[in-house]
């Protein structure tokens, strides 16, 4: 893609999206490092890990904690806040101040959500332990070393290449695979039909086989997001590596229509934005209107 730059730009730009579907499947396997599924061997998936995540500016130590978080805690009221996208109820989005509620408005619009915030969470936010920042030297030592590895390498880059160069091509594609990810892991657990509750009524093997959807890709972009899609059953099971997902659901075909979602199913999701305890769903906005004040 460098050599294009000089040559033609244009097509550059056009193999930002494959390079970016395979970005976004090394993301996958570094994810499924994290998880210890990758390899049979903990230090390989470690460093194989750590190598990754420079070359999708995520902190690997950092990320595998709040990762594991989000695993134990997806579908919780009471436990919000680790890994997963910020939602409010019906009720807290009301008891909020008017700046509040733009403020989350703000966050939730799709050109945020998609555009604006991925290009904040991989260019600065993994730059630092953020959720972490008082737990230890460790989440510190994976952020610090990750941008270490990241400025040396990047300006190995430029000096062989240029800083235009190397911007051409990088931004668009990590812009790319930041907002794909993004839309992936927001319709995985943010759909009609997902389960949210209290501590006291949550249990973990049904938030993660209802609080997490099977998002049914065509193949091409299945293999590039690893297998991910089936996310009903990686959660249920994250020591089973993305690829032999597919063999599990095919192995229990009771599976394949929970949460179930196309991708022209899956566009309508974008609108949901708070949960309804009443209704015991996820609502749009507008729809939040008519629910009567608790």
């Amino acid at each position: 893609m460098w050599a294009l730059y000089e040559i033609n730009i244009w097509l550059m730009l056009l193999l930002a999206i494959p390079t970016a579907g395979f970005l976004m499947r090394l993301f996958m396997v570094q994810h499924d490092c994290g998880h210890g599924s990758f390899f049979s061997n903990s230090k390989v998936n470690d460093w194989i890990g750590r190598m990754l995540g420079v070359l999708t500016f995520t902190p690997y130590g950092f990320w595998k904690r709040t990762h594991a978080m989000h695993h134990a805690s997806s579908g919780c009221l009471d436990r919000r806040g680790h890994g997963d996208i910020d939602t409010l109820t019906v009720n807290e989005y009301r008891a909020r101040s008017k700046w509040g509620r733009f403020m989350y408005r703000f966050y939730r619009h799709p050109l945020v959500m998609l555009g604006i915030g991925p290009v904040y969470l991989f260019l600065f936010q993994h730059r630092l332990p953020v959720g972490l920042m008082r737990a230890g030297w460790r989440p510190w030592l994976s952020a610090m070393g990750t941008n270490l590895a990241i400025i040396l390498l990047a300006g190995s880059l430029i000096w062989l290449i240029g800083l235009k160069a190397f911007l051409a091509v990088q931004f668009p594609v990590l812009m790319i695979a930041g907002s794909a990810g993004v839309w992936l892991f927001f319709v995985q657990h943010q759909f009609e039909g997902t389960t949210w509750n209290w501590a006291k009524n949550w249990k973990w093997a049904e938030a993660a086989l209802k609080g997490s959807s099977h998002y049914d890709l065509p193949a091409p972009l299945r293999w590039m997001t690893a297998n991910i899609g089936i996310h009903h059953i990686h959660h249920l099971s994250s020591r089973i590596p993305f690829y032999r997902l597919a063999t599990v659901l095919r192995d229990r075909p009771e599976l394949k229509d929970l949460g179930r979602l196309t991708i022209r199913q899956s566009l309508p999701c974008i609108r949901l934005a708070l949960w309804d305890e009443t209704q015991q769903r996820l609502i749009s906005f507008r729809d939040a209107r008519a629910v009567p004040a608790a």
